[in-house]
């Protein structure tokens, strides 16, 4: 198999947080969460190196808890990108394979993409690849020298080019694959003979020209997936395009986006064919929504969602770790959390799932049965089960079971008298 190395040991000066970079969001997953899902989505690579540095422990924490696949090594001090892979020699000592680099601030590469690097790296018979981008506007890359055979001779920044190399429009990505057994000899070999005093991944370029090896530069189709995080500007924009991604992959998938610009859905949302997606709803993390469903507008899923075939979640109605079986509907003003919820049940205004205990902060579960009707304004003070057929006045907070085909209540009786406002306005 193949390991990959991501970097991801950067404060992030510009992000201006005290979170660090790696560690940011989009759609409540992070920068590098979506790195490491492209490369193990690839199906090719079995391992990952997570290189941390800035606030190690919390990056580390997140890798521990949600990937079993990749590990962190600690990089300190940081004296650059090629100390930093440097850091996985120890770990790699007898691999004989190939070794992806990658940054962890990139959140937009695809794994097809890295597939497709991948398989050219071994087509040619390269020692190292690199992943080139082709830009109009290079200012300030660094440019891709090709040899004669098309080969690659150098990657020359910016401030070092001369005009004519300036002029070049093809620039490094960044991205990687190393013959791991070939290459691992650089690390030990790297100089610091730069202003910054750093050992820099980009010399394994030279250095592998001058021992025989074959150097090869790779340009990707869509320059949008090298996309790097510096700022909060940059997280916006790169919220954007994978959001458009996405939408666009629904659309052509059957899905009804009546408002593509305000619409904004998880790259991890599964939707039918001829579900409807009304405009200004915002679906993040991982959720199933089946075909035929209708959402919005102003809805809100927030994770561990599933929708069944045929279900209605209308305006203001936000859903969060609950499943919704087939041609239910919740339309209007409601919160539904921690709840398995049965078919053809109707939700009315205002219904709230009390899921939570502020108290012993427990969440407990509220289950609906098959043909549940909930009146509007009505509290399910959760853990409780409402059984098939069983219906809830309106205005009622239900705190115990409720057997099926029963009708609970808990309003005060209304109590009427007459004449009481022309009495108070003759006063």
């Amino acid at each position: 198999m193949i390991k990959s190395v991501i970097l991801a040991a950067g404060k992030g000066t510009r992000m201006k947080s005290k979170t660090p970079k790696v560690l940011h969001q989009i759609f409540d997953k992070t920068l590098v969460g979506y790195v490491i899902d492209a490369v193990n989505n690839t199906g090719l690579i079995d391992e990952s190196f997570v290189i941390v540095g800035h606030q190690a422990e919390r990056v580390e924490e997140y890798i521990k808890s949600n990937y079993t696949n990749a590990k962190t090594v600690l990089q300190s001090p940081q004296l650059g990108t090629g100390h930093a892979v440097s850091m996985v020699c120890p770990y790699l000592e007898d691999f004989d394979g190939e070794v992806v680099i990658l940054c962890g601030d990139t959140p937009l590469i695809t794994s097809e993409t890295l597939k497709k690097f991948i398989e050219y790296h071994k087509s040619v018979n390269s020692d190292i690849t690199v992943m080139s981008a082709i830009f109009d506007n290079p200012t300030n890359y660094g440019r891709i020298i090709r040899n004669s055979d098309n080969s690659l001779n150098s990657i020359v920044e910016e401030k070092d080019a001369t005009d004519e190399q300036k002029k070049i429009k093809e620039v490094n990505a960044g991205i990687y694959c190393l013959n791991w057994a070939k290459i691992k000899p650089a690390f030990s070999q790297l100089k610091t003979n730069n202003a910054q005093g750093e050992y820099y991944l980009t010399d394994i370029i030279e250095w592998g020209n001058n021992n025989g090896l074959s150097v090869n530069a790779n340009p990707l189709e869509n320059n949008e997936e090298i996309f790097g995080i510096n700022s909060k500007i940059h997280l916006a924009e790169a919220s954007k395009i994978l959001n458009r991604r996405t939408l666009q992959k629904h659309m052509e998938n059957g899905v009804t986006i009546v408002d593509p610009e305000t619409t904004w859905i998880s790259t991890e949302t599964e939707i039918g064919a001829d579900t409807i997606i009304y405009p200004s709803c915002y679906i993040s993390g991982k959720n199933k929504i089946g075909s035929d469903c209708k959402i919005g507008p102003f809805a809100h899923l927030r994770g561990d969602v599933i929708l069944e075939d045929g279900v209605k979640v209308g305006n203001f109605v936000e859903v969060k770790k609950s499943t919704i079986h087939k041609n239910t509907n919740a339309c209007h003003l409601s919160y539904i959390g921690d709840s398995e919820i049965g078919e053809r049940v109707n939700i009315g205004a205002g219904t709230i799932t009390a899921n939570y205990n502020p108290l012993t902060k427990v969440k407990s579960k509220t289950t609906l049965g098959n043909d549940v009707k909930i009146g509007s304004n009505s509290v399910l003070v959760a853990p409780v089960e409402i059984k098939d057929g069983a219906n809830v006045g309106a205005l009622s907070v239900i705190t115990k079971n409720v057997p099926e085909w029963s009708l609970a209540l808990t309003r005060s009786p209304l109590k009427v008298v007459e004449g009481w406002v022309k009495r108070f306005l003759n006063k």
